[in-house]
């Protein structure tokens, strides 16, 4: 007979082994990027235009378009992204057609970023000529993390009882109404997880800006949506592959800075989240 009790300490041990397998890993990397990085950060770094060829001076510009091209991407994807998880978890019909829209979601989560890239560059940058700049970019990020804001937002509201519905309907409520005022809070922390992995992945990306918003030197500030800017990813793409003699500390600095802004972003949406959640009665 089987020892319950070895099965359950057999499957604990290799759960074990497994978390460790992942972070053990992105903490030694980390790790890593902190002890390099950490000498190059200072005001001067964090305030101050590239010079001397990106060899010297700092990366504010690439910081503020970072953070430019993030909320751009946000506030296009967001919205969106909600509606039509409202469409297809509250209005579309379970057939053939809204199963192989589902299908198609979650299988565009999956893209490489440089098919969107290109997806980009084709579209907002040729087609609707919005030339390289900071509205292609971000429409262009905000594309890619559609898939994973829309798959989040259907969860959560599919998470959400359907008593609940059926309370609110039985008080004379639509249906509008009900998802608006009953659906919605209920399923807003779930909502803001989606938010969450679209911010990260839409800060940290090379590829999709490349084609259609950064800019290789630009030590200006953009002063409209219709201008190219800097972006860490590609200024640290940059300094570590096509310029030569660059302090190692600069390249470091630069990804921890990034790594930095990526962890604020999802603090401060984490924080939202929680808040939000604690407003839940069920």
């Amino acid at each position: 007979m089987k020892n319950p009790k070895r099965i359950e300490k057999i499957v604990f041990s290799f759960l074990f082994l497994s978390t460790c397998l992942i972070v053990v890993p992105v903490g030694f990397i980390v790790l890593i990027v902190v002890i390099k990085g950490l000498p190059a950060i200072n005001w001067q770094f964090l305030t101050d235009v590239p010079r001397e060829g990106m060899r010297a001076g700092g990366i504010f510009p690439a910081i503020i378009g970072t953070i430019y091209l993030v909320i751009g991407a946000i506030l296009f994807a967001l919205p969106v992204g909600i509606f039509a998880a409202i469409y297809l978890s509250e209005y579309s019909k379970d057939n053939f057609l809204t199963r192989i829209i589902k299908l198609a979601i979650v299988n565009l989560a999956g893209v490489p970023s440089v098919v969107y890239g290109l997806f980009g560059f084709s579209l907002f940058v040729i087609f609707f000529k919005f030339g390289a700049s900071i509205l292609s970019g971000s429409l262009t990020l905000g594309i890619m993390i559609l898939p994973i804001i829309i798959t989040a937002s259907r969860e959560a509201l599919e998470s959400v009882p359907y008593s609940f519905r059926e309370v609110s309907w039985s008080l004379g409520a639509s249906k509008w109404q009900t998802i608006r005022s009953v659906v919605l809070p209920n399923a807003i922390s779930g909502i803001i997880t989606g938010s969450i992995l679209g911010i990260g992945r839409a800060a940290g990306e090379t590829a999709p800006i490349l084609f259609t918003v950064a800019a290789f030197y630009l030590p200006q500030l953009p002063r409209s949506i219709f201008d190219q800017a800097m972006a860490l990813p590609y200024h640290l793409y940059v300094i570590s592959t096509q310029v030569p003699n660059v302090e190692e500390k600069i390249r470091y600095g630069t990804a921890l800075i990034l790594l930095m802004l990526v962890l604020c972003m999802n603090l401060i949406a984490i924080i939202i989240r929680y808040r939000l959640r604690k407003r839940k009665t069920w």
